[in-house]
């Protein structure tokens, strides 16, 4: 038996509470790990949310973050007391994920950890991993340090806050626009300029071209806000867009695409390939990894983390949030 945090739907509703599960249920096969750590996914809040449409059936154990160490493993690549993380898939969406004291994943779902501990993965985690890939397409379109100011939405979201910590340490001078008053000085001492939300002047919404002002962008929001990003963007910028608070919609014309040659791309962390996966989060443990992740992230027991997730369905989470597992129900 083992301790999990899990989510049932009960008479239309969804209740998170922690139970005793039999391992038996985990299954047999791929890789057995101890979860130390997890964390909080705007993702993670669907799952508990009626009609959230991102968990087909329950029960189930959310978390879409996991890291700790391997028990036992079937793929001779890992040994029990490997540190390894997992992200992802279908981890914490169809089947169980980081909340609980154990998980069983495919090993061609599972990195390795060399020089992250599981806590500071997790720290990262699926955020840092798409702001990493989000930064990697903005170099990918030629888009350097010298190229001009970049642009950050919803800067003090997990992905947001990160793709502002990783930009700066590449070089970059980043203007991060956040609705949160008191998260400037956060974003401030990651080294960015810091601006409310854009566009300030609605009537700049009904503009299908505005001012050109960023060499790029790391798009988080969605929505119109997407759309006078993309209509503001200089000549050969480039905007990688992985959110949807401000709406699935876009609001937008074809003309910054054909008369600026704008590119959008969009950025999925869920089905990357292992390879690739591997290789970013070796970047992500060298070079490419956050210089003040102690100053984004905070700590929560998993007994506590109802309340925390409410907070990020709120729109009212800054940074990122580390889930302890171990000793944590």
């Amino acid at each position: 038996m083992y301790h999990a945090m899990v989510a049932r739907e009960v008479d239309g509703k969804i209740t998170l509470a922690p139970e005793k599960i039999d391992a038996a249920e985990l299954g047999t096969g791929g890789v057995l790990i101890r979860v130390q750590y997890s964390s909080v996914n705007y993702k993670d809040g669907l799952a508990i949310t009626p009609g959230g449409g991102a968990v087909s059936s329950y029960p189930l154990v959310p978390g879409i973050d996991l890291a700790g160490e391997v028990v036992e493993s079937d793929d001779e690549r890992f040994r029990p007391g490997d540190p390894v993380l997992a992200h992802g898939y279908g981890i914490g969406i169809s089947q169980h994920g980081g909340f609980a004291e154990h998980a069983r994943v495919p090993a061609d779902w599972v990195v390795p950890l060399r020089y992250l501990t599981p806590r500071q993965a997790v720290g990262i985690g699926t955020a840092g991993f798409t702001a990493a890939l989000s930064v990697r397409a903005l170099q990918a379109g030629g888009v350097e340090p010298t190229s001009g100011p970049i642009l950050v939405t919803g800067a003090s979201g997990g992905v947001g806050s990160i793709s502002v910590d990783i930009l700066v340490r590449l070089g970059y001078d980043v203007v991060a626009s956040t609705g949160k008053p008191e998260a400037a000085d956060l974003l401030a001492r990651l080294g960015a300029e810091v601006v409310g939300r854009v566009p300030e002047d609605a009537t700049e919404l009904k503009r299908p071209l505005g001012r050109e002002q960023w060499a790029g962008a790391i798009d988080c929001v969605g929505g119109q806000t997407l759309a006078w990003v993309l209509s503001t963007v200089q000549h050969g910028g480039v905007v990688a867009a992985s959110g949807l608070t401000g709406g699935p919609g876009l609001p937008t014309t074809v003309l910054p695409f054909i008369l600026r040659g704008v590119t959008l791309v969009g950025i999925d962390s869920v089905q990357v390939d292992i390879a690739t996966r591997r290789r970013l989060w070796h970047d992500l443990e060298t070079d490419l990894g956050p210089e003040y992740l102690d100053d984004l992230v905070r700590e929560v027991a998993v007994r506590d983390v109802q309340g925390t997730i409410g907070t990020v369905l709120r729109g009212e989470a800054t940074g990122r949030t580390v889930v302890r597992v171990a000793d944590g129900f």
